[in-house]
């Protein structure tokens, strides 16, 4: 399936430029705020804005990941350039808004209005680049890997930004500099992009879309509060448990029975689509997992300032990115994605699983070939199952087939973090009763050396893991048929996907 284009080679390699910079906003804004907690609660809140911090990154993703769902509809019946204009241009209202913010409540709000914008920037702008795309080329050209491979170049890099800017200016610089940036993309977009008009008929699935921003904003507040605001057989987390497994309920039902579902069902039933679901939900999981608790250990167990800390990354950033141009290279040339996809996963879950080796001791040169390694395995993963999916779905659902990897992306980043803090805590407390990772900074003498080792095995714990999960990984790419550009998605699955079928 290759989208037809309105545009010249010139003027589509614009436009890829224009997404390329639309993808690099949307990642870092995700990751940048991280290095600023400190310098944001000491100005806005210093008596209670620790407590807070939470939220502040909860709710961009909650923001974000509800409206997933939505803007691929969006796409598939208005057009992917009027949805890009408009989700760029809340995303800077967000930003302006933050950057002017008076207090942490006022931030956090703010904050959910630029992740509103937010959730969009990327998703759509896969859509976009999906109709950019050159139909001549065999495998559908570069744009989709080009894109996956800057989105996990920004998740690596953007802490190393973000303390930067709050070093050398200050906080609110994390949010000012999209300004410049996003105008420059808004007005190029609406000056360069021409994309293929849309029908424009149908109706939006306003009850699909509020029953998936529910589950999805119930699932994420259960792995937030479980445990550490409410004990996980507290009434609020089963209530708030039994609520989201409703409304979860409640959707499946809606999209088998709505004429216009945000999420249509029928995917599912394609191989390739489902699959590459699943196999882009287990990566974010573990993605996200790795490099925030990597960054923990080199600043609690080896003692590395955060700003250093962020130094670390720049292999494993080096790594994808010189692995996904390469394999976008030879994916366009005709090889298979499958073999891409099965060979990132392994190396990814070893590169995971040597990680989980690492002790209090072990030389940094080890933890940056390490993050090295991930990297390579990652960069053969990120953008080949957007075009994996892009090139098994029907045509006239690009848009709801995209945002979905994208949902499925986001919702396991925002659950791996979670999950795995999880896991830290009660392996730690496990060795260490009665204590706390935050009380391992006030340690001394035999009392702190006693309790690295423990917290270092609680971080291996962590990294094995995420290891095991992209073992799963590993196993779902190679049930990926190998025939085929699309990773073996047959016109007669294409057409089976069509009818409202939930496949197991």
């Amino acid at each position: 399936m290759a989208p037809t284009t309105l545009m010249t080679p010139a003027r589509r390699g614009l436009g890829m430029l224009i997404c390329l910079v639309t993808i690099v906003l949307a990642v870092l804004d995700m990751n940048i705020v991280s290095a600023a907690s400190v310098p944001i609660v000491r100005e806005l809140d210093p008596v209670h804005g620790v407590d807070r911090l939470p939220w502040l990154v909860s709710a961009f993703a909650l923001a974000a990941t509800a409206l997933l769902p939505l803007y691929g509809k969006l796409c598939d019946l208005y057009g992917a350039k009027r949805v890009l204009l408009g989700s760029v241009g809340t995303f800077l209202l967000g930003s302006a808004l933050c950057g002017a913010a008076r207090s942490m409540e006022q931030l956090i709000a703010f904050r959910a209005v630029q992740g509103i914008g937010g959730g969009g920037l990327m998703s759509v702008t896969m859509v976009v680049m999906a109709h950019l795309r050159d139909p001549e080329q065999e495998g559908g050209g570069k744009g989709g890997a080009a894109g996956g491979i800057v989105a996990g170049l920004g998740m690596a890099v953007g802490p190393l930004i973000g303390a930067l800017l709050t070093d050398h200016l200050s906080w609110r610089w994390i949010f000012y500099v999209n300004l410049p940036l996003g105008l420059l993309v808004l007005v190029g977009a609406a000056l360069v992009l021409k994309l293929p008009a849309s029908a424009g008929r149908g109706s939006l699935d306003f009850l699909g879309a509020a029953l998936a921003a529910a589950f999805t904003t119930g699932l994420l507040l259960i792995t937030e509060w479980g445990g550490k605001d409410h004990a996980w057989t507290s009434p609020v987390i089963l209530g708030l448990g039994a609520a989201t497994l409703a409304a979860f309920v409640l959707f499946l039902w809606r999209q088998a029975t709505a004429a216009e579902p945000v999420l249509p069902l029928s995917l599912f039933r394609i191989r390739a689509v489902r699959l590459g679901f699943a196999i882009q939900g287990l990566v974010g999981v573990a993605m996200t997992g790795s490099i925030v608790y990597v960054m923990i250990y080199l600043q609690i167990a080896r003692g590395v300032e955060p700003t250093t800390a962020s130094l670390y990354l720049i292999p494993m950033a080096a790594g994808m990115t010189a692995v996904g141009l390469l394999v976008g290279r030879l994916t366009a040339r005709g090889h298979v994605p499958r073999t891409f996809l099965v060979a990132g996963a392994g190396l990814a879950a070893l590169a995971l699983a040597l990680l989980g080796l690492t002790g209090p001791t072990t030389p940094l040169w080890v933890v940056l070939a390490e993050l090295a390694l991930l990297g390579c395995g990652l960069g053969q993963l990120i953008g080949q199952l957007v075009m994996l999916v892009q090139g098994a779905a029907p045509a006239h659902q690009l848009g709801v087939a995209t945002t979905g990897v994208r949902f499925f992306q986001t919702l396991g980043s925002a659950l791996g973090a979670t999950l795995f803090g999880t896991v830290l805590t009660r392996v730690y407390q496990a060795g260490e009763p009665g204590g706390t990772v935050g009380a391992l900074r006030t340690l001394t003498g035999a009392a702190r050396e006693h309790a690295l080792v423990g917290f270092t095995d609680a971080v291996d714990v962590v990294f094995l893991s995420a290891g095991g999960l992209l073992a799963v990984a590993l196993l779902l790419a190679l049930r990926l048929r190998s025939a085929g550009s699309a990773g073996g998605a047959s016109e007669t699955e294409r057409s089976e996907g069509e009818r409202p079928v939930l496949a197991a």
